[in-house]
């Protein structure tokens, strides 16, 4: 699509962008894989390596610079209680269950050592990037040789009540592992939560009488889970200018591109160089989301007029009626012509303009398992088991 064609059409808005990501959405939604999904004492300080909601707009925890999704582990001692919170929870998650407590606490147990190489391969990405290694080549690199990370536990589900170990027991067990606690009862006991809640032993306390409870339980783990984890986002932040800081911080446009990150992508990083969101989909599909400041405009607009671009799409590039591809290029090293992409506004500011670039799968390092293959590998891997329950 040439500028001037681009012009031509009305100027795109979020909504339309919205539009897109539900229908790629669609096209590669998980399928439905079953329903037999067979499916380190915490910081009293609860400094666990997560950030909670931001509720004031203040910073740039509303959007995830990098977000993935994870396992949850379950346990209840009641064999039926257990299967039926696996049979209500989303078949798109990766779910491990547990009837015994001692079992449970050896698993996560296992998963901090995991966590920190994991931390560790994310910052070696950036460490490299300052010393002049493009961050996008890297990062498909890590999608192609990491399948692993989707089975690290980002949350786990806890009965109270079981013989042996209580389920507070078991959490106190879990000294370093850094993912979220849900604590299930048979009765509410409001001291024993606010006791649970002071020494950073679980985040959120469910009982089990709860209206429509696997609604509200899938809910709270959902939101567990989309919580920014404060070592990625320290660790990206660092590729952040102060001003992409900045605009980051609109609550608007950390609203817009968290609902569009989560709406297309099972997996994405925000970058500041070049700057986007670099998602990938439950398929594998590698996808750029190009972020232009208003700021920068006129500089990508002279870039173009250097390179020979005319007078008449010049000034849709000022105008913000579309945008180059050219830092993407650059990242890639990509020797073939630059395309030009309708632009989106972002928030209501003014401030930022999007466009969406597919990633040529001739130059993407090709992902050895997407999060679809790796999934249904695990359901066939449960499903030839003798007992799903460990």
């Amino acid at each position: 699509m040439t500028a001037r064609a681009a012009a031509a059409i009305a100027r795109p808005t979020f909504q339309s962008l919205m539009r897109w990501a539900g229908e790629q959405l669609h096209a590669s939604r998980v399928p439905d894989v079953g329903a037999d999904a067979s499916r380190a004492k915490p910081s009293r300080h609860r400094d666990d390596g997560t950030l909670p909601p931001v509720r004031d707009g203040s910073g740039p925890q509303r959007l995830s610079l990098y977000h993935r999704p994870g396992s949850v582990a379950l346990l209840d001692d009641a064999p039926d209680y257990l299967e039926m919170l696996v049979a209500s929870l989303p078949r798109h998650w990766n779910l491990e269950p547990f009837l015994s407590p001692q079992s449970f606490v050896n698993y996560l147990q296992q998963e901090p050592p995991r966590w920190e190489a994991d931390f560790w391969n994310q910052q070696k990405i950036v460490e490299a990037w300052h010393r002049g290694s493009p961050l996008v080549p890297q990062i498909l690199e890590y999608w192609a040789t990491t399948p692993e990370r989707f089975s690290l536990t980002k949350v786990c589900v806890v009965d109270q009540l079981m013989p042996g170990m209580t389920g507070l027991q078991a959490l106190d067990e879990l000294v370093d592992w850094p993912g979220h606690r849900i604590l299930l009862t048979g009765a509410f006991d409001e001291g024993l939560a606010t006791q649970a809640f002071n020494r950073g032993l679980i985040d959120q306390f469910i009982a089990k009488q709860t209206d429509r409870l696997a609604g509200h339980l899938a809910a709270t783990i959902q939101m567990l889970m989309a919580r920014p984890n404060a070592r990625f986002h320290q660790i990206w932040a660092a590729t952040l200018t102060p001003r992409q800081s900045a605009i980051l911080r609109d609550p608007r446009v950390a609203d817009d591109l968290a609902r569009f990150a989560a709406s297309t992508f099972v997996e994405w990083f925000v970058i500041g160089d070049p700057f986007g969101i670099l998602g990938i989909s439950e398929t594998g599909v590698p996808t750029w989301l190009q972020l232009e400041p208003t700021s920068g405009l006129a500089e990508l607009a002279e870039w173009a007029a250097d390179r020979g671009v005319g007078a008449e799409d010049v000034r849709h590039i000022q105008a913000g009626r579309c945008v180059y591809d050219r830092d993407l290029g650059l990242a890639m090293a990509d020797a073939k012509p630059l395309s030009v992409t309708p632009a989106f506004a972002i928030g209501d500011a003014g401030t930022l303009w999007a466009a969406i670039h597919r990633i040529d799968a001739a130059i993407a390092a090709p992902a050895a398992l997407s999060y679809r293959e790796w999934l249904a590998g695990k359901v066939r891997r449960r499903s030839s088991r003798k007992s799903i329950w460990a």
